[in-house]
């Protein structure tokens, strides 16, 4: 029902923009959401926006270089990541919340995951 595309191989300093394409029931209602895991690391939160688009959160470790965005008449979420490093380097997964209208960083408030991309940051 989610589909992440964009991830690929980039050089510091570079850019990528990550697509989150949903399918088979509406997430407009639904905050959506941006984890990564890298190799040997727990899953961490990388960036949360609400159902209208004009609440965002963002981890500290990309917060000025990372931007999330929605576009609900295309059902889709970008993760649009300038300045990228190689500690970037990771599985990117989108997920949308658990409860409509509601708002949260935790990977426990969301219940639809798509598959990843990966990204890898070369130095």
């Amino acid at each position: 029902q989610l589909q992440a595309s964009g991830g690929g191989l980039v050089q510091a300093g570079g850019s990528l923009r990550l697509s989150c394409a949903a399918s088979g029931r509406t997430f407009s209602r639904y905050a959506m959401g941006w984890f990564r895991q890298a190799p040997g690391k727990e899953r961490e939160f990388v960036a949360v926006i609400n159902w209208s688009g004009d609440s965002t959160s963002y981890a500290d470790s990309v917060k000025g270089r990372f931007t999330i965005s929605r576009v609900n008449a295309k059902v889709t979420v970008y993760l649009q990541m300038n300045s990228l490093k190689p500690e970037d380097t990771a599985v990117y997964y989108c997920a949308a919340g658990l409860t409509p209208n509601y708002y949260s960083t935790s990977s426990g408030s969301f219940g639809s995951w798509g598959q990843g991309t990966l990204v890898t940051v070369s130095s």
